[in-house]
């Protein structure tokens, strides 16, 4: 069973409905397009593939009927089959009622060692060529990382963990206030009511707006096809998250949605090796991450620009 409708703001919905009928007039034109080309040698261009038009008129995630939603799955993982000859579980579950995720950060145990970076990678099936990873490090020799102006990016676990460095790991920080949402102009991004911000894909139009609009650089574009190795392909996907994207869309970090909505945490925070990372549910009292954020001192990036973030950093240590 998929989500249900999220409530619209006032002036929202006339919103949607224009760029709906927006949407109907691109397939009307296409539908044209295809019909004057039916007699030509073009009509079997691989651009007016039955695939490709059949993910052109595909409706928007939260528009589906749920027949049509296992058609969509179902049509997903055979495409995926053929690709990887790996067989899929496109998974749709919804979030959970009451739930609202966020994690958290003790820097002063963060060793740098990019084990959150690779655990992503391989989970979320990103592009190994061109690379994009979701997690960017920044590093530093000041105390006050988080801000951000005197930090350095790096790609490369440090020689040794003792360096001197202070360690900042920075990806979406799914904001209760999200910018690149409010600059789509496709809707094809929204918040779900467990705190993550997802993206539906088929629906991405690849303006970008969402990139420039957030703060954080948490948002890759997919500047050509995504390639991943067959034996790198984790089978285990959630449409609104780590299926294998397209050329020319944005992705970001769900927060692993395919694992948190079974009960698990996100892989960079299992894959932690000091524990660094809290991940759960910040409505419930007996969870550390409520602790944290209701009883210690946190840090969230670029608050004055008021998003909101559901990411916190803290010092356990002074």
């Amino acid at each position: 069973m998929k989500n249900a409708p999220v409530n619209d703001c006032p002036g929202q919905q006339a919103n949607r409905d224009r760029l709906l009928a927006r949407r109907d007039l691109l397939k009307s034109f296409v539908q044209a397009t295809l019909l004057g080309l039916a007699g030509s040698s073009l009509a079997g261009c691989a651009v007016f593939s039955d695939t490709f038009t059949r993910e052109l008129f595909q409706s928007h995630y939260r528009d589906m009927t749920d027949s049509e939603l296992a058609n969509v799955i179902s049509r997903l993982e055979e495409e995926v089959f053929r690709q990887y000859k790996k067989r899929p579980e496109v998974r749709t579950d919804p979030p959970l009622k009451g739930v609202r995720y966020v994690q958290a950060i003790d820097l002063s145990i963060c060793l740098g060692c990019g084990r959150c970076m690779q655990g992503c990678f391989e989970e979320n099936n990103q592009s190994r060529s061109p690379e994009i990873k979701w997690i960017i490090m920044l590093h530093s020799k000041h105390l006050k990382i988080w801000l951000l102006h005197d930090s350095e990016r790096y790609t490369n676990p440090p020689q040794r963990k003792d360096d001197g460095n202070y360690y900042l790991p920075v990806g979406c920080q799914q904001c209760d206030r999200p910018a690149c949402v409010r600059s789509c102009p496709v809707q094809a991004t929204w918040k779900e009511p467990d705190g993550i911000t997802v993206v539906d894909y088929n629906w991405c139009i690849g303006c970008r707006y969402c990139m420039a609009a957030c703060p954080y650089e948490a948002r890759k574009f997919n500047w050509a096809r995504p390639t991943i190795p067959r034996s790198d392909l984790n089978p285990l996907m959630h449409y609104l998250g780590n299926r294998p994207r397209m050329y020319g869309i944005v992705e970001k970090c769900t927060f692993c949605i395919q694992r948190v909505r079974k009960g698990h945490n996100p892989a960079c925070v299992d894959v932690c090796p000091v524990g660094a990372r809290k991940f759960g549910d910040v409505n419930d009292p007996s969870s550390q991450v409520h602790f944290i954020v209701k009883q210690m001192k946190t840090i969230q990036l670029k608050e004055d620009v008021g998003t909101k973030p559901r990411f916190y950093y803290y010092f356990s240590a002074a």
